[in-house]
């Protein structure tokens, strides 16, 4: 069986996804069309006060470059666009399934975006708030399979826990595809933009990608550099070999890294200081 039917035979097996908010689904709705303002969209969220207190909290964070300066929903979409806020409250909603059974897997993904947003600043990208929420959500496979296919979640962790290979790998012992893949599936049904979930899809395998190679390559070295400093749980224990390809992509080889770690260090120490969450 090809992966592909694999992972159609999996998302058979899936009951429901995640549940969103009805706020989320009117908003991807309101994303696509060409005429609506962020007047309109930040009445939206700021219907449901409480993912809207979430949202601003997240936005204020030090990874988006804007830490308590933003004051409203409206303002933050002006500042960081429709599909940048789009991710935020997607994260906001899903991640609140983490606070209460993955809360290691939760930090790991914000020390992800905290450090994929100081890698594309220093390396003057653009749409540095963008790389920060697709890094944000890299990992919401591994959300899907927690909530929806729980049972195979456990056969994942015990093999883990039994034989010390990674998350990853006992995905594919398990299921035949990784969470990268599902999270692929998931970004399509829930019509993310390709910004987003391409680096979803791509954050293992950065050489794989066909589009928004330097976009890939900072969630994957984010992502490695997260685990080597032990912030949250992303599964296992082990740190991911950054690939080559993806220190090319961005020209990491020109940085200077030793003021660039530091930098990382303090935005990280910042936020577990602040005990940021959702």
């Amino acid at each position: 069986m090809s992966r592909a039917e694999q992972l159609k035979a999996i998302t058979k097996r899936i009951q429901s996804l995640p549940s969103l908010p009805q706020v989320v689904q009117k908003l991807t709705t309101m994303v696509e069309s060409p005429d609506v303002t962020a007047k309109e969209m930040g009445r939206l969220i700021s219907s449901d006060q409480v993912l809207s207190a979430k949202v601003l909290k997240l936005v204020n964070s030090p990874f988006y470059g804007f830490p308590g300066r933003i004051s409203s929903i409206s303002h933050a979409i002006i500042l960081l666009g429709f599909n940048v806020i789009k991710g935020v409250v997607l994260s906001a909603s899903v991640f609140d399934l983490m606070e209460r059974s993955m809360v290691g897997l939760w930090e790991h993904s914000l020390g992800t975006a905290i450090v994929s947003g100081t890698i594309s600043r220093t390396l003057k990208m653009s749409e540095p708030e963008e790389i920060s929420t697709a890094a944000l959500l890299h990992d919401i496979g591994k959300v899907l399979i927690r909530v929806s296919l729980s049972g195979d979640y456990d056969r994942i962790d015990s093999l883990v826990r039994g034989t010390g290979c990674s998350f990853r790998e006992a995905e594919l012992e398990v299921l035949g595809v990784d969470h990268a893949e599902i999270g692929s599936w998931l970004a399509e049904e829930w019509s993310l933009p390709e910004r987003l979930s391409i680096p979803i899809s791509f954050h293992h395998d950065p050489a794989s990608a066909i589009k928004l190679k330097e976009r890939v390559a900072v969630v994957h070295i984010a992502d490695s550099i997260v685990r080597a400093y032990g912030v949250g749980n992303a599964g296992d224990q082990w740190v991911s070999h950054i690939s080559p390809a993806a220190w090319e992509f961005i020209g990491m080889d020109t940085v200077d890294l030793v003021p660039l770690m530091r930098q990382i260090m303090t935005d990280l120490e910042e936020v577990d200081n602040r005990q940021l969450s959702v």
